[in-house]
């Protein structure tokens, strides 16, 4: 287990470094980047321009530069932001716990609703409800998440006046202004979740050992719950972790379309006023969300499927 610990972590190291040094070098790609942070080179002196270019480390190779924005961030400082040069380390610390608190709630909704669904669709296989939840699972990953959120905005929001269309509220209960994007959110989870616990439940009822279970006189509960699930709640997990990569990936247009304050519209914002600083804060916490709950899953490998064990 040590072993296992050492290599995901080092693993973790180098998709941190990967990611965070292909956004660097962007920031690097569309020319002298000392134009951006001297807002685009007027009025500065060529005294000052060495002088910004030096403190910046811009007259070091890339390599050097990123080395030392590395070491900078894991201090803390993630420099500043080049619009208003606000700290980059405070705005994403603002930031981050409202994006996790739109996509950890948009994560619970779709595994706690998709894969009993999931589990109930494969035990009523053939059946009415089997058909309804199939179309629903495969509705919610036909639909755009543009398009639903800007429908619900609209029935919701417009004509019945149920909900507030954007925004996030005076605070984490503030109920109302999270219906709408966590639903916009959750669609796609909760059609994915059910749809690879129903395909997972299907072949574990197919096989011997609950066929002799059935055969023994065990109770169709302690059959499903005890028997089956157990043995198929790996694929839904290891989906667990393509879920939370989804969620993150629908924060960033789902909180541009309900101008929800988070992470997402942090990062559309960086990209269009050519924020590289903060675009990289940006990357940087995306990337250690997903590493960090691919981690977990893989412990939780062990914990749930006693066949699996790390060497």
């Amino acid at each position: 287990m040590r072993r296992f610990i050492l290599r995901r972590f080092a693993f973790a190291l180098v998709s941190i470094i990967t990611a965070t040094f292909a956004v660097f070098m962007l920031s690097r790609a569309a020319g002298d980047p000392l134009l951006l942070y001297a807002n685009s080179g007027y009025g500065i002196s060529p005294e000052g321009e060495a002088a910004l270019r030096k403190r910046l480390a811009l007259d070091r190779p890339v390599p050097v530069q990123y080395a030392l924005w590395l070491g900078r961030t894991l201090k803390g400082d993630m420099g500043e932001t080049i619009l208003d040069r606000k700290p980059v380390s405070r705005i994403v610390t603002q930031r981050l716990p409202t994006t996790i608190h739109l996509g950890g709630t948009a994560f619970l909704l779709s595994f706690l609703i998709g894969i009993p669904l999931g589990i109930l669709s494969a035990v009523m296989r053939g059946s009415f409800g089997d058909y309804i939840g199939r179309f629903l699972a495969l509705l919610g990953q036909a639909v755009p998440s543009f398009w639903l959120g800007l429908v619900l905005i609209m029935l919701f929001a417009v004509h019945w006046e149920l909900f507030p269309a954007a925004l996030r509220g005076d605070g984490i209960w503030d109920v109302k202004h999270l219906v709408l994007p966590t639903i916009t959110l959750a669609a796609g989870g909760f059609a994915f979740y059910m749809r690879i616990t129903r395909a997972a439940m299907l072949e574990v009822l197919d096989s011997e050992y609950v066929r002799l279970a059935r055969a023994k006189g065990v109770a169709n509960n302690k059959v499903i719950w005890k028997h089956a699930f157990k043995n198929a709640v790996i694929q839904p997990l290891t989906g667990a972790t393509l879920g939370v990569v989804g969620l993150l990936n629908g924060t960033v247009l789902v909180e541009t379309i309900f101008a929800w304050p988070g992470m997402g519209l942090m990062a559309i914002t960086a990209v269009n006023n050519n924020d590289f600083p903060l675009l990289q804060g940006a990357v940087f916490f995306f990337t250690i969300l997903i590493v960090a709950t691919t981690f977990v899953t893989d412990l939780l490998y062990a914990y749930i499927d006693p066949r699996i064990r790390y060497d």
